[in-house]
């Protein structure tokens, strides 16, 4: 399926600041699962852009403005063909948790093991995991569709309820947040206390009425690698298995790794910060 997006972010200063250093993480993947077929930057005031790969395969472009200016606006246009994964099975085996554990204790996966800055676990998580029931009780596949399920029943989805930095604990205790938010939940969740490599994702959904997180912004899911199947997408803001509406700008450890926008400023000024986002299939 492709899709076309724009993205569009606006940063207003009070007053005129010095200097803007900028890293931007818009540009759709290109891997198995998703085709970036194009992809334009515009920064405004202008600025030369370069970009570069970290060593998740994230694209990330940079810019720098050195003149003074009170606005910065950055629009993201791009193309991208997503393709349908392949159908699940309806369930793993108990025998699969070893390979699960097989899989976790490689060096290449230890970071999405290990608990980040966004899922430390805590008294908090500790008692929500309780009330989830979340152990090894049957299957890898079947404990996560459950698991999935159980976050976006528990959870209520309110755009006003924690900001870009709350730690989960404010979701935790509110049963309220975004779907950063319910992300983090599930991904601290997986890697306490089932112990299997999980990642963040950044990125787009194409919405439809049914979804409950918001349309003209970006989206956030994650990822678990299982025997067998891979990385395989999970999404509890809406609980969706991912799919061909999923759309991955970048992956990592949590939102600390992947903002679609990190920056610095010289200036002693206020900012405020709009956000736009707009998904469309192409030939609509």
């Amino acid at each position: 399926m492709f899709y076309a997006i724009r993205h569009i972010t606006k940063f207003k200063y009070s007053t005129p600041i010095n200097e803007n250093v900028m890293d931007v993480r818009m540009q759709p993947r290109t891997d198995e699962a998703q085709q970036c077929v194009n992809f334009h930057l515009h920064v405004r005031p202008t600025a030369r852009v370069f970009s570069y790969q970290d060593y998740l395969n994230n694209t990330i472009h940079h810019f720098d403005i050195p003149g003074l200016h009170s606005e910065l606006s950055i629009t993201a246009e791009s193309v991208v063909n997503v393709i349908a994964p392949p159908a699940l099975p309806a369930a793993l085996t108990l025998a699969d948790w070893e390979v699960v554990d097989q899989i976790g204790s490689q060096s290449e996966h230890w970071e999405m093991v290990s608990p980040s800055e966004y899922t430390q676990c805590s008294p908090v998580l500790e008692a929500l995991a309780d009330e989830l029931q979340v152990n090894r009780r049957t299957d890898p596949l079947t404990v996560l569709r459950e698991l999935n399920t159980a976050i976006q029943r528990t959870f209520t989805y309110s755009t006003n309820a924690t900001s870009v930095d709350s730690p989960i604990e404010e979701a935790i205790t509110q049963r309220r947040g975004v779907c950063q938010d319910y992300a983090h939940v599930m991904l601290a969740l997986v890697r306490n206390f089932l112990h299997m490599p999980c990642r963040y994702v950044s990125g787009y959904l194409y919405h439809r009425q049914s979804d409950q997180s918001t349309s003209d912004a970006t989206h956030a899911w994650i990822e678990v690698l299982l025997p067998q199947l891979g990385w395989v997408g999970f999404d509890p803001t809406n609980n969706l298995i991912v799919g061909e509406r999923h759309i991955r700008a970048a992956i990592g450890r949590d939102y600390h790794d992947v903002p679609p926008t990190r920056g610095i400023f010289k200036g002693n000024t206020d900012s405020q910060l709009g956000v736009s986002v707009h998904v469309r299939k192409t030939d609509e």
